[in-house]
């Protein structure tokens, strides 16, 4: 598998596909915050993955999205593959 299409959860010693990442997503976007088992339904929904593991790589996707947000990382300066997108 090319690594470009696993990511590394740090502090949680576990590594994420790109297709455990967007069932990740997607089950996030169906189960809320206010589900009862919450972590449960959504390391179900991925599989391959325990509620801990699920509500680690939350913590940490949070974590990132407020360094993002407050300036402290730069958002990546992606090549365009080709179409153009604005």
């Amino acid at each position: 598998m090319a690594s470009s299409s696993m990511t590394y959860s740090r502090d949680s010693n576990s590594y994420w596909t790109a297709k455990q990442n967007k069932l990740f997503e997607k089950a996030l976007a169906v189960y809320d915050k206010d589900t009862p088992d919450r972590w449960q339904k959504v390391a179900d929904a991925v599989g391959d993955k325990s509620a801990e593991e699920v509500k680690r790589h939350y913590e940490i996707l949070v974590a990132d999205l407020m360094y993002i947000e407050s300036g402290q990382i730069a958002i990546p300066n992606y090549k365009s593959t080709g179409g153009s997108r604005q």
